[in-house]
């Protein structure tokens, strides 16, 4: 790749520049989640509840995915910080290859295991045909999210953020345009129901990785070629598989124990289980401007340690921090306050919609810990620091945010509410944890580059 065609990301980068977009393509991502939510729930409201439930397994399947995506973003852009040019087109290649051999594995063993999974979530009768057939379908197809977060990830590190806001929103308009042919469209006829929808999503995601193909190539960012896997990269692939590997681990301690609240959830009715699945789609919106903060960071922080500039990376983040912080905490309040109102758009069950209210109240303080985790976790990673944030991950998920929903919400009788209490203890000490770290500034040292070095 010829230098003069990368976008420069240094300490003087508007977080803006790079969050703007992110957001956008978030809050658009939010979007096509709730249109389908809503969408469903005026169709058949056991199917709202089967799809979040096969949704958390669908999250589940995607950090396995993310093992190398988020490797290539950490070395992407400590390469291209450190002006290592030459490198790319294999990094590139390699990244796209590998995750789209183990998006196929992956996908096969996912559909292959889903009556065992049905089982363990305690899917309820009405729920279970709906569930499985959208794991079916939108599982099976779940390679092409594999090779959609590598795409992702290979044109955000190179600067082109707003690649992915455009063809999120062309995700929506497809997705969207999609439900409505098989739900109340020309296409009703065929009662597919939630399996068009699990179709809609498919096809959606087939025309995304198509279009981030074609952008990186237009944008000259580089080439994927199997040619630049002779000799093949070993020594870079397991360089590659260290990284995302504590990264995938984190990520996957967490669903697992998300999935396990979700197993409790389960067990205390329909009502719990739709209340969970209306309010985090109103969640969302409250998460999505400190997530693009947290990712934009991440990407500078990347450039900045591989420059070597730690100083800058350190104050970076903190004042990341400032701007997300308070505009989080005030979205979190505003969806506490509003959500009387906004749930009606989804149902007019009154029981699902006081369970929705206290759940909200609890949604504060989780979003304020989970804004602590995601700028300083992001940040981490991107300066090499990876080993640490699963090891918080492991002990505070499990040891807090279990214990403690188990505790309030079931042995206590507090119900969904205390679910979330318990996540909310686990992300705040989390949070003020990692930060201590960043402040102490551990990571430093721990950067994947070395000097005209090779992985």
């Amino acid at each position: 790749m010829n230098k003069k065609k990368a976008i420069v990301i240094d300490e003087k980068t508007p977080l803006l520049m790079l969050a703007g977009p992110m957001f956008l393509e978030l809050f658009l991502n939010t979007m096509l989640n709730n249109v389908d939510m809503l969408m469903l729930s005026h169709y058949d409201e056991y199917a709202v509840g089967a799809v979040g439930n096969a949704n958390t397994i669908m999250f589940m399947m995607n950090i396995l995915f993310n093992v190398i995506a988020t490797a290539t973003s950490v070395v992407v852009a400590q390469y291209l910080g450190a002006g290592q040019y030459d490198k790319m087109n294999m990094i590139y290649t390699l990244a796209v290859v590998v995750n789209l051999v183990n998006g196929i594995i992956i996908s096969g063993i996912f559909c292959a295991a889903n009556p065992l999974i049905m089982n363990f979530l305690h899917v309820s009768p009405e729920m279970r045909p709906y569930s499985m057939i959208y794991i079916y379908i939108v599982g099976g197809g779940g390679f092409l999210t594999a090779v959609f977060n590598v795409m992702l990830q290979i044109m955000r590190c190179n600067g082109y953020t707003k690649i992915g806001m455009w063809t999120t929103f062309a995700i929506n308009i497809i997705n969207i345009g999609g439900n409505y042919l098989f739900l109340y469209g020309p296409l009703t006829f065929l009662k597919m129901g939630v399996a068009g929808v699990a179709i809609s999503t498919v096809a959606a995601r087939l025309l995304a990785v198509i279009s981030l193909i074609i952008f990186f190539y237009i944008t000259k960012t580089g080439q994927l070629a199997l040619r630049y896997l002779k000799p093949f990269p070993g020594r870079l692939l397991v360089k590659m598989i260290k990284i995302g590997l504590p990264t995938a681990g984190e990520n996957l301690t967490y669903n697992l124990y998300q999935t396990t609240l979700l197993s409790f959830v389960n067990a205390m009715g329909n009502d719990a289980v739709n209340a969970r699945a209306y309010c985090n789609s109103l969640i969302s919106f409250a998460m999505i401007f400190s997530n693009a903060c947290a990712m934009s960071t991440q990407i500078i922080t990347g450039h900045l340690v591989g420059a070597g500039k730690e100083d800058e990376a350190y104050k970076r983040v903190f004042k990341t921090l400032r701007t997300s912080m308070p505009i989080t905490i005030a979205l979190a309040s505003a969806n506490a306050i509003l959500c009387g109102y906004t749930l009606q758009f989804f149902t007019h069950n009154q029981n699902i919609i006081m369970l929705g209210q206290m759940i909200m109240i609890a949604d504060i303080f989780v979003e304020t810990g989970r804004c602590l985790n995601m700028t300083f976790v992001s940040s981490l990673k991107a300066a090499g620091a990876y080993v640490f944030p699963l090891i918080m991950g492991l002990l505070c998920n499990w040891g807090l945010g279990l214990t403690t929903g188990y505790v309030v919400g079931v042995v206590l009788g507090v119900g969904v509410a205390g679910i979330y209490a318990g996540t909310a203890t686990d992300e705040c000490i989390r949070g003020l944890i990692v930060m201590y770290y960043w402040y102490k500034k551990k990571w430093v040292g721990k950067s994947v580059v070395e000097k005209k070095r090779d992985l």
